[in-house]
């Protein structure tokens, strides 16, 4: 993800100045304070904005809590800690939730970030060669996402029904492409010893890979819906008037603009995108 969450996946001027790491105890202490958990420092700047929007239109003292790994975010939802996050998509919070009895619950969409298949080499994916090839992020969401990708630009078919795929759940490979799986932040590097490789975004944008130069970009269409990056809170929480209102805040054109100009195509306005 970048997110994870995307990768993956994933802050008003007095409302919100910096990362705040508050004790579990003076969480939500003001009941107009709402703390929002996100996954390093990337989406900060746009939390800013949102906690502008928040403070003149609800009144809400919007705050972030940064978190250094995916593990940590929802377990201090379901565990009361933390009001919100905003860093997973539904995939990843589908799966959390089935180890860890459904406590968190997705209540508005944020962006999605299709992910790319780089190639040094070719400028097509019809220029694969028998042999090739091609690195996938190696942890269990990732490789998923970019088996499917490589299969939606018809360079390999998938076992059917077959929810996390592997590579060991590739039914056909007519060129025999050699799938690598290697760590996802490693992914960039990897383009110097492999003909091809599927990276997130945040990571193509830390090597200073230019989108544009990805070769396939996943389509965003009706089976996109599960890497959509969401907000979510705990499950006895979701139905929260003071939370759905953070949701109304992130969901406007102020939002919709600043992904455009600081992301362009990598980052997309979930909630006002149509899925076919």
């Amino acid at each position: 993800m970048k997110k994870f969450f995307t990768y993956g996946v994933a802050v008003a001027a007095t409302a919100l100045t910096a990362s705040v790491i508050l004790p579990a105890a003076a969480v939500s202490a003001d009941s107009k304070t709402v703390t929002v958990g996100i996954v390093g420092t990337s989406d900060a700047d746009l939390w800013k904005e949102v906690a502008k929007t928040a403070k003149k239109k609800y009144g809400i003292t919007l705050k972030t809590k940064v978190f250094t790994d995916y593990n940590q975010p929802n377990k201090a939802v379901a565990d009361g800690t933390l009001d919100l996050n905003a860093f997973q998509h539904y995939y990843f919070l589908e799966n959390w939730n089935k180890s860890n009895k459904n406590g968190v619950k997705a209540i508005g969409k944020t962006f999605i970030t299709p992910i790319r298949l780089y190639s040094e080499k070719y400028k097509s994916v019809k220029k694969f060669k028998k042999g090739d090839a091609i690195a996938v992020p190696n942890d269990a969401t990732n490789e998923a996402r970019a088996l499917v990708l490589l299969q939606s630009a018809g360079l390999i078919t998938l076992k059917k029904g077959v929810d996390m795929p592997t590579v060991k759940d590739i039914k056909s490979n007519k060129l025999k492409l050699d799938i690598k799986e290697v760590a996802a932040d490693q992914a960039p590097s990897s383009l110097k010893s492999v003909e091809g490789a599927v990276i997130n975004t945040n990571y193509a944008q830390q090597a200073k890979l230019k989108l544009s130069s990805a070769i396939y970009v996943e389509p965003v269409n009706k089976d996109s819906k599960k890497w959509i990056n969401i907000i979510a809170a705990s499950k006895k929480n979701a139905n929260k008037k003071i939370y759905k209102e953070v949701v109304k805040a992130y969901q406007t054109k102020a939002t919709k603009q600043y992904l455009k100009k600081t992301w362009g195509q990598a980052e997309l306005p979930a909630w006002d995108i149509t899925l076919k």
